[in-house]
């Protein structure tokens, strides 16, 4: 697995809108941010580009990524805000030369086709805080961060659920967005779970349809020989007026009952205040006591 190179003061970080749009007043929170970490930011084309929902058409949105992905001078691209779009444009890009010389991809949520893809490209992303979420994101997840593109040191500790499975393991850390790692199955996007450590989350899903994408996960193999799970923020679920009959920790716990892997819930990461950086495609030790979630990049 290839590492960018970790970011230095003067470094290049370009904002693009590869899903939803996305505006230069509303950039500048994350400009300022960007700016205190002695980083010069660059503004994507696709900044104030309006196509309905979309920054852009997508031929726009993919011709601004490619700009960022092939120009040496940008060291970490950091995606403008999620929503939908990012699928419409992964097959119209040219990864050549960002194997080569690889940066740093950074967000989360609609943005897990690009750590999904990426992985498959046996190069690390960066799962964290996005442009749009920095107005509302908390001191903790900013600095995470910093520290993730930096290459500081990334240790998480937290207190333990009674719903955890206990133990240890330890390997590359994948996954993201579960709607997206779902709606990949079949696809050259789709990420490798075996022998790996695998993070999940998502936002405003029907509890049965958690449990369709983990059933469909389990089916294809996810599962088999995963060595740990990790979900993070489960945000916003509902139900139908006659109720599923369990909610997520019931359902992912009764898909993976016949495996053995520690599984730890409630992490913080997704689509909540607490969002914590997590560089994907990393080797990670994972330890779920039952009074502590012990999280270590190695």
């Amino acid at each position: 697995m290839k590492t960018s190179n970790y970011l230095k003061t003067g470094d290049k970080v370009a904002i693009v809108c590869t899903a939803r749009k996305f505006s230069t007043q509303d950039a500048q929170p994350a400009i300022e941010l960007l700016k205190s970490w002695n980083l010069v930011p660059v503004l994507g084309t696709t900044i104030d580009l309006d196509n309905f929902q979309l920054g852009g058409s997508d031929e726009e949105r993919a011709a601004d990524f490619q700009m960022q992905l092939d120009n040496p001078e940008i060291k970490a691209i950091w995606i403008a805000r999620g929503g939908y779009g990012s699928v419409r444009i992964i097959d119209k890009l040219n990864f050549d030369k960002f194997i080569e010389n690889p940066k740093w991809i950074v967000g989360f949520s609609d943005i897990t086709i690009f750590h999904s893809h990426v992985n498959t490209l046996d190069v690390s992303t960066i799962h964290g805080i996005m442009p749009f979420t920095v107005p509302n994101t908390i001191e903790t997840s900013i600095e995470s961060l910093r520290k993730a593109l930096f290459g500081e040191s990334l240790s998480y500790q937290i207190p333990s659920q009674i719903y955890n499975r206990v133990g240890k393991a330890t390997g590359e850390l994948v996954g993201g967005n579960l709607s997206i790692i779902y709606s990949l199955l079949g696809s050259k996007s789709s990420i490798d779970t075996n022998g790996k450590i695998l993070y999940i989350e998502d936002l405003d899903e029907y509890l049965y349809h958690i449990d369709r994408m983990m059933q469909n996960l389990k089916r294809n193999g996810y599962f088999d020989n995963l060595k740990g799970l990790i979900v993070g923020g489960m945000t916003d679920m509902h139900d139908n007026s006659i109720p599923f009959g369990l909610d997520v920790v019931g359902i992912i716990k009764e898909v993976t009952s016949e495996y053995d892997f520690p599984i730890c819930f409630d992490f913080p990461a997704g689509h909540i205040k607490d969002n914590r950086a997590l560089r994907l495609g990393q080797q990670v030790s994972l330890e779920v006591t039952e009074n502590q979630v012990e999280l270590n990049f190695l």
